[in-house]
């Protein structure tokens, strides 16, 4: 990544009068959370692929994936547990600025995010395309820990946190929305915390 300081953006949601949607109490603390174990980065092995509807799938390594344009992103994080953690700086490159790189066929209108571990979710593609979504790397300046889903997690700040994947390695475009993981469980397929789209 560049040595130069990214531009920063502030997502809109961090503008509310009121910033606590309903149900939800915030917190300082970062509680983690996931099923089963965190995955060991190799990077030597990570890699990351773009396909489904798209001309020609996209594979990048860690290296390259790095090289990207980087991005700041400030934003609130509400879990569907009932947290919610203001004013995290993220660092990473932008949803828009990968899916940029490939050309995405018309009939595309979701996706599925594969990650380490058979962990999937699902999005609607503009979801996902929204100015403050990134793919990061590092929260509040320093590399995402494993926990927290180093080396790299997605980050959808309007929506409940189980659809800010982490440990992702695929994302998949596809014409008909596929739920994922929690959402076979019976969570909400979308997750807006402002509607308490929860189950």
């Amino acid at each position: 990544m560049s040595d130069s300081a990214p531009p920063t953006l502030v997502s809109s949601d961090t503008l509310r009068s009121e910033r606590v949607p309903p149900g939800q109490v915030q917190t300082h603390k970062w509680p983690v959370l996931h099923e089963g174990a965190a995955p060991r980065f190799d990077p030597a092995t990570w890699d990351f692929v773009v396909e489904g509807l798209v001309e020609q799938p996209w594979r990048l390594e860690w290296e390259q994936f790095q090289a990207l344009p980087t991005l700041r992103v400030k934003a609130d994080m509400h879990c569907v547990t009932r947290w919610s953690r203001l004013d995290m700086t993220w660092g990473g490159i932008a949803t828009r600025e990968v899916l940029r790189r490939v050309t995405v066929l018309p009939e595309a209108k979701f996706v599925v995010v594969h990650c380490d571990g058979g962990y999937t979710t699902n999005l609607p593609l503009e979801a996902l395309l929204d100015d403050d979504c990134l793919f990061a790397t590092s929260v509040e300046g320093e590399p995402l820990s494993d926990d927290h889903g180093g080396p790299m997690r997605l980050v959808v700040p309007k929506l409940y946190a189980w659809k800010s994947a982490k440990w992702v390695r695929r994302i998949e475009l596809r014409e008909h929305d596929e739920p994922g993981y929690w959402e076979c469980a019976g969570y909400h397929t979308l997750g807006y915390p402002w509607q308490e789209q929860r189950f």
